[in-house]
């Protein structure tokens, strides 16, 4: 993905290992470098890789060809293309939008098969964990501190049940291996496993 600041998606288990946005797509096939504004002030400018600004005009990103999801990953979705004959002279937030929810579901797909291919969990484990998640947000409307100590539980039940295997897997697994169990890039991998087993990620 290329740098610049505009509008990115995350989920809860895969956080910035899978960091989605909609991607802009040029006639030639290129991805565009991201625009620079310079401050009023004069005092610095900002990087913007948000698509809205890939409409061709002045002081503007050059145009937008398509639009496709992407993930921090490496893996892009199917382009959207933008028929610009169509839409003329309106805005491009609102002219692409339909393309950019496209992107969106096309990402929440990609997640999807993510979550698909990682380690399965058993129908108990996964029974459990939705059944926590269910008394959890029970409790936190009628006891909301009671709702903390819970979750609190869960948090030391986490770091006593994931030591050991933690430590099992930076054994008998190599970090690549245990990235695509987990869903996650290799930094990811390391950053989940040293913070169970409790040794440093830079060693």
């Amino acid at each position: 993905m290329e740098d610049g600041e505009r509008e990115t998606w995350t989920t809860d288990e895969f956080g910035p290992c899978h960091t989605g946005a909609v991607g802009v797509v040029l006639d030639d096939g290129t991805v565009p470098r991201p625009v620079y504004f310079d401050a009023s002030s004069g005092g610095g400018g900002q990087a913007v890789s948000q698509w809205t600004v890939y409409d061709g005009r002045p002081r503007q990103g050059p145009r937008a060809a398509a639009l496709r999801a992407v993930c921090s990953c490496g893996w892009n979705g199917p382009d959207q293309r933008l028929d610009w004959d169509e839409i003329g002279d309106q805005d491009l937030q609102t002219a692409g939008a339909a393309a950019a929810d496209t992107c969106l579901r096309d990402w929440d797909q990609h997640t999807a098969e993510v979550e698909r291919s990682a380690v399965p969990l058993s129908e108990a484990v996964t029974g459990l964990l939705a059944q926590l998640e269910v008394e959890v947000e029970k409790l936190a409307k009628s006891s909301p501190l009671a709702a903390i100590r819970a979750a609190r539980r869960l948090e030391v039940l986490a770091a006593q049940t994931a030591y050991w295997p933690a430590r099992d897997t930076r054994q008998d697994a190599d970090l690549v291996q245990a990235a695509a169990a987990l869903g996650l890039d290799e930094a990811g991998a390391r950053a989940v496993l040293a913070r169970l087993g409790r040794w440093s990620p830079y060693r």
